[in-house]
């Protein structure tokens, strides 16, 4: 005998609940291709097409197997107020499930109603005594899941909330401010991404675009899922280097703060005012020039005396006399060409 049409939005509604396992991370991309086989041969079997958008939308209504079971789920082991073994009293069980169901009651609407005026006086703890005392009378009943949710979430417990939420939008898809909740409570969470999924089903529930409130939800929402994958910033370009002075114009260290970090003025061993030095625009040209002139670096960096000159600073040696560095007419060459030419001749 052919599947009736009721089995094959069930083997529809299957087959969506493996893909959304392997999408979720519920199983692993391992398991994804015997999942596929097993969504190829529900397909076959039961002659459904899972490519056919409409199809599958008709088959879930909106919600999700999992979803669906979950409702079961929280309700089975609900007790029948009123039912009995006796063939005589199965009326009366048939009446009282109504309400175990999710219809309301006068006693289960002023519990509501006493959970409301709690809310509104931001006491949550009694809200939550009231509306979870409703929802014994009716336990499926969305509006009490919804509003418990916006206490659970009003006091902290966004999970309670999200669970609440979730179970309110399963029992009714079209409500919209169960959906509301559901955003908020996975927001709460930073699962931005069902935030977002819970204010666009929102919408969609509430028809006409969608009120402000939802709008600005998803927005939101949306906001938080971009800044994620930017990740981090990138470090500026004008970094600092290895002593901690920043590179000025040209590429040219800021030697000013370096002679902060000697210490400014003179220090041991005649070290010389580096800031005083750089504020002089014949020094200042010369280390321009001898920045921009990667041979001339060389050359000067392989001058023997001023390599002495290093090593004895390094070692604590002090500055070496500088009359006498200067005799060497090598040294007073590159000077000269890093000065730019000034100073020649005299006064």
């Amino acid at each position: 005998m052919a599947p009736t049409e009721s089995k094959k939005r069930l083997a529809l509604a299957i087959i969506d609940f493996l893909n959304t396992s392997v999408k979720d991370g519920t199983l692993t991309a391992d398991d994804a291709e015997s999942i596929e086989i097993a969504q190829s041969c529900i397909a076959d079997t039961f002659k459904v097409d899972p490519s056919n958008e409409a199809a599958m939308k008709e088959a879930l209504g909106g919600q999700s197997l999992a979803s669906i079971y979950s409702v079961y789920e929280k309700l089975r082991n609900k007790p029948s107020a009123g039912s009995s073994s006796s063939a005589g009293s199965q009326a009366k069980a048939d009446e009282t499930q109504k309400p175990q169901s999710g219809a309301p009651t006068p006693e289960s609407d002023k519990l509501k109603s006493e959970g409301n005026a709690a809310m509104a006086r931001k006491d949550y703890n009694a809200a939550l005594d009231r509306y979870t005392q409703a929802l014994a009378i009716a336990p499926a009943n969305p509006i009490y899941l919804s509003n418990r949710a916006a206490a659970y979430s009003a006091s902290g417990q966004s999970e309670k909330a999200a669970e609440d939420a979730e179970l309110a939008t399963s029992v009714d898809p079209k409500y919209s401010k169960a959906w509301s909740r559901l955003g908020l409570a996975r927001f709460d969470m930073a699962d931005y991404h069902g935030a977002k999924e819970a204010y666009e089903k929102g919408i969609e529930a509430e028809g006409n675009g969608g009120s402000d409130a939802m709008k600005r939800g998803l927005e939101t929402s949306k906001r938080k899922i971009e800044e994620a994958s930017r990740g981090p910033e990138p470090p500026a370009d004008d970094v600092d280097d290895a002593l901690g002075a920043s590179r000025g114009a040209g590429g040219m260290p800021d030697l000013s703060s370096l002679a902060g970090m000697l210490g400014g003025g003179r220090g041991g061993g005649g070290m010389p005012d580096l800031g005083s030095l750089m504020s002089n625009p014949m020094f200042a040209n010369m280390a321009q020039n001898l920045m921009s002139n990667p041979d001339m670096l060389n050359n000067l960096m392989n001058n023997p005396q001023l390599r002495q000159m290093a090593e004895n600073f390094g070692q604590g040696g002090g500055m070496p006399d500088m009359s006498s560095l200067m005799s060497d007419p090598n040294v007073a060459e590159m000077a000269r060409n890093l000065m730019g030419g000034a100073g020649r001749g005299g006064q």
